[in-house]
């Protein structure tokens, strides 16, 4: 696979010029994406989904990244496992539906049929000596982080994810996941390479005029602007800002609510961010009127204005913890120029739709900033297409974090010997 690109992508990756965009290749190439699916989604760790999509034992969901296809299910001793999605017999896919329940994992070509932990259980017409322990589902690395799934599909798996779980756990353990449920999920396919997707998510320059829903609760300032340009009223808004950020997190942390922000995103293996942010309005969510969608709060949270713990981990994910629902977002690329977005809300397991939450206002502002975001992702990767399209500088103020994503995904790919 490496070889069909060979000196091109090292070559793109040493001219790589800090503070730019990356070249066209690099969102256009189906070589390059090839090596994408085996450097990157081949050998770090990926966010895949919540525990609560594998909420009961025999509860099975299928995550396709690449040409692999990973079984995710929760055993009868409640340990959520991981295995190929090959049978060991002729190579069958075991499961074909996203989401489904099982007794036993079935394979329906021969029928060979293995337990919840991969052991193979039936092989008929096999013969004496036919070592069935020799058999079994091939397994997948996984780990929960408080309820967020990530699988590693290298034998070898980053060992930072350590470091980084025991500093995320205190921040995420409040919003008790595992005892949430998945209230609705949707798909969307950007028209676009899986790096726009992210870069897109690791700024919010765009945010003021393209996403009228989610800058209700957002503030403007919130992810950074060029202080010499703010007018006076700017410079108002500004301080506000400021001012409720060091309130807030002296009032969460004194609550035993860490909030202060921790940034490793270009200099761990294993990258992620995260902070506590105050919300404008009334700074309860994520909704329309900034009110909480769901009437029963997570975990141990028993105030709405606790904020939104931002949640980012390299290359595929971003997360929003509110004390009423918490949404999930994964990136997994399709081809060169498309990448699926999954997006899951949940909310306490126990809240009643209808009764608890609205599914559209719990869902509105995301839904449409998905939508707004998928455009955006669409010009981009229509941009890069052009003979004319160059590598542009990013602002100082509010593109550093696309910079930091661009310098991990360089700085990864040249440590995994891209070539």
């Amino acid at each position: 696979m490496l070889d069909k690109t060979d000196t091109h992508l090292e070559a793109l990756l040493r001219r790589r010029k800090p503070g730019y965009s990356l070249e066209a290749p690099f969102y256009t190439d189906p070589d390059i994406f090839a090596s994408d699916l085996d450097l990157i989604f081949g050998r770090h760790w990926i966010y895949v989904g919540v525990e609560p999509d594998v909420a009961e034992p025999g509860d099975a969901m299928v995550i396709d990244i690449g040409k692999t296809s990973v079984i995710i299910t929760r055993n009868d001793d409640n340990e959520v496992r991981a295995f190929h999605n090959v049978c060991r017999h002729r190579g069958a896919r075991v499961l074909q539906d996203y989401k489904t329940s099982v007794g036993n994992l079935v394979c329906r070509y021969h029928a060979w049929t293995y337990d919840l932990d991969g052991k193979l259980l039936f092989a008929e017409h096999m013969g004496k000596d036919f070592d069935a322990g020799c058999h079994g589902l091939k397994p997948v690395h996984i780990r929960s982080l408080e309820g967020l799934l990530f699988i590693c599909l290298s034998d070898d798996p980053p060992a930072d994810f350590d470091d980084m779980a025991a500093r995320m756990a205190p921040y995420l353990a409040p919003h008790d996941l595992k005892n949430a449920k998945v209230a609705f999920e949707s798909e969307l396919i950007e028209p676009g390479n899986w790096k726009l997707v992210m870069e897109n998510n690791r700024e919010c320059y765009h945010c003021a005029g393209n996403h009228p829903e989610l800058t209700v609760p957002l503030f403007a300032y919130g992810f950074g602007f060029a202080p010499e340009e703010l007018d006076d009223m700017g410079r108002l808004e500004a301080q506000r800002y400021a001012d409720l950020v060091k309130a807030s997190h002296g009032e969460w942390e004194s609550c035993g609510f860490p909030s202060q922000m921790i940034e490793h995103l270009d200099d761990m293996v294993t990258g992620f961010r995260t902070e506590r942010l105050p919300l404008d309005g009334a700074g309860e969510s994520h909704t329309g009127d900034t009110r909480a969608a769901c009437r029963k709060l997570l975990g141990a949270i028993n105030d709405p204005r606790h904020g939104a713990l931002h949640f980012w981990t390299q290359p595929n994910s971003w997360h929003h913890f509110m004390s009423d629902h918490v949404v999930t977002f994964s990136a997994i690329p399709l081809d060169a120029e498309r990448t699926l977005v999954r997006t899951k809300w949940l909310v306490h397991k126990d809240a009643v739709e209808g009764v608890d939450y609205d599914i559209a206002n719990l869902t509105a502002v995301w839904q449409a900033t998905n939508v707004q975001d998928a455009e955006l992702v669409g010009l981009c990767q229509e941009g890069a297409r052009s003979p004319a399209y160059e590598p542009g500088p990013y602002s100082p103020h509010t593109e550093m974090l696309v910079e930091k994503f661009c310098n991990w995904y360089v700085g990864r790919m040249r440590a995994q010997g891209a070539r």
